[in-house]
Formats: structure tokens, C-alpha cells, sequence
């Protein structure tokens, strides 16, 4: 597996408006909660997840990816690596431009699959740290 280059993660970073953030907690303490209230705060508008909850950061929360009735720019994902195939297939289907697995979460089937459909794929690197080092608060 390999990511996009800095360059390439920075444009994808710019480019983006519309973040899907899969397994989006709405606890305040959690790690995927303070992640992506930053790239809310950031400017991106958030879009959670989660068929646990009902909203998060102020926006309804989706069961699924192929629930979600706009469009998305990047996937971002906080679930351990055995869902990122099904997640995969979601989010093929939904022809989402970009899947990007959190730092800690990596799976090579899924990374094998998304690539294959030309799906641009970052894994095991964190969404918020790259946006402060590439582009800043």
C-alpha cells in the first residue's frame, strides 16, 4: 500500500468541501469527534456516519454511505480494518473520489479493490494532522 504524495494529499485537502465521516461518534471525548470537528472548523462541511446516532457536530447522522443523498468528496474512516472492504464497495458504488482510513486503520483487500477502481486511497494516516501540516489551521 502506498498513499497519494504531499502534494497530491494537498490537493485533495483544497479540492474537497464535503467530508463523510464513517463511525463519527457524537462523544464529545472521541477521538473521530474531535477529528472531525477540527476539519468542521476547518471549513468542511461534515457529514456523520453512524447507525447509532441520530446527528453529530449539528448534522443529521446517515445509517450507511449509500444513504448519504449528496455529494461526498472524501470518506473518512474511523472502523476497525475488517469493515473497510463492505465500506470499500459503498463507497465505489457511490463513486466517491476519495477513501481515507484513518492513522492506525489499514487493510490491503480493501486498498487493492478501491485503487482498482481508480479510487484515490489513503490509509493509516490521520486525516486532521495531514490538513495542519500540508495547509494549517
Amino acid at each position: 500500500m502506498e498513499n497519494p504524495s504531499r502534494s497530491q494529499l494537498k490537493h485533495i485537502l483544497m479540492d474537497a468541501k464535503t467530508i463523510a465521516v464513517v463511525g463519527l461518534s457524537d462523544k464529545p471525548e472521541r477521538g473521530s469527534y474531535q477529528i472531525a470537528k477540527a476539519m468542521q472548523q476547518a471549513g468542511y462541511k461534515i457529514i456523520p456516519v453512524n447507525p447509532h446516532i441520530t446527528a453529530s457536530l449539528g448534522e443529521k447522522s446517515y445509517s450507511s454511505v449509500a444513504e448519504v443523498d449528496e455529494e461526498i468528496d472524501i470518506v473518512n474512516v474511523f472502523r476497525r480494518p475488517e469493515y473497510l472492504e463492505g465500506l470499500a464497495q459503498q463507497v465505489i458504488k457511490q463513486n466517491i473520489p476519495v477513501f481515507w482510513a484513518q492513522q492506525g486503520i489499514q487493510n490491503e483487500a480493501a486498498y487493492q479493490v478501491l485503487t482498482s477502481h481508480n479510487i484515490v486511497t489513503v490509509m493509516d494516516l490521520c486525516i486532521k494532522v495531514t490538513h495542519a501540516t500540508l495547509i494549517g489551521k
